[in-house]
């Protein structure tokens, strides 16, 4: 439901785009009849730009839909990845749970068991924390 919210104003702004625009391309294939000898006559500049008026919306809707989200889910994936410290429990994109012991630069060692046994993987690695564990 939020995302509706935050996806209806450019959606409304791009409606209303092609419908303010709908007449005048309407308008020119009307005006497009052949002349004598049945020679076409060359498209105008007006209609070039309609044609490419198109693209503007459909850009627009990639970005809004496509590229944005994506790039505010990578910049949250590596703000968790940064902001990761001992005790917090992770989830891996193996699916490996554990609790965060150690960290060293682009590594982090886990302690997946009630064995204690430690993995060390790389950050990049981590798809979830779930919570912080307080000793």
């Amino acid at each position: 439901m939020k995302t509706m919210k935050k996806l209806s104003k450019p959606l409304a702004i791009i409606l209303v785009l092609a419908l303010l625009l709908a007449p005048a391309v309407l308008a020119e294939d009307g005006a497009g009849e052949s002349g004598e000898g049945g020679e076409q006559p060359s498209p105008g500049p007006l209609a070039l730009m309609s044609t490419f008026i198109w693209l503007i919306p459909l850009v627009a809707v990639f970005y809004f839909m496509i590229i944005r989200p994506e790039s505010k889910r990578k910049k949250a994936a590596a703000k968790l990845r940064s902001d990761l410290i001992v005790s917090d429990e992770v989830t891996t994109i193996g699916g490996i749970v554990g609790k965060v012991v150690q960290i060293k630069d682009d590594l982090v060692t886990i302690e997946t068991s009630a064995e204690r046994t430690r993995v060390t993987i790389v950050r990049g690695a981590i798809s979830s924390r779930e919570q912080k564990i307080s000793d």
